[in-house]
């Protein structure tokens, strides 16, 4: 099936969300590692951390201002097209995403001020968005 004629289901998650960045060498703090949903990744550059807005002490270098979409799975690792299905038309309205895979799933993080013309995006793609009253 063409990535573009590919349908998913998503929910946005009601939390506002930061993306932090530590030194590479830094250890994972406790508060990254707090919230429903959070990621850390260490590379030999940073240590990139997504988590709830809320728990980024202040002086941390961070953007904030996301909101996550989880996108209904499971689907297998060898699965392609998902996230070409949902970036392509977040690209065409000009959208930036930052994407989290699992396992499982995939997370799309997009701006809050770009949250509406998202979701808007997403739906005349074809895509089922659940907001229970996450916006």
């Amino acid at each position: 099936m063409d990535a573009s004629t590919r349908r998913f289901e998503l929910t946005l998650l009601p939390e506002r969300f930061a993306i932090s960045r530590l030194a590479a060498d830094a250890p994972i703090p406790n508060w990254a590692t707090q919230g429903r949903f959070f990621s850390v990744t260490r590379t030999g550059d940073e240590l990139s951390i997504v988590c709830e807005l809320a728990l980024v002490p202040v002086g941390v270098q961070s953007q904030s201002g996301w909101r996550v979409f989880k996108v209904h799975g499971p689907f297998v690792l060898s699965e392609i097209g998902v996230l070409s299905a949902l970036a392509g038309p977040l690209a065409k309205a000009r959208i930036s995403l930052f994407a989290v895979s699992t396992f499982d799933t995939d997370y799309l993080l997009v701006a809050s001020a770009t949250l509406s013309a998202a979701i808007a995006a997403l739906e005349q793609a074809g895509h089922t968005i659940h907001r229970s009253n996450a916006e």
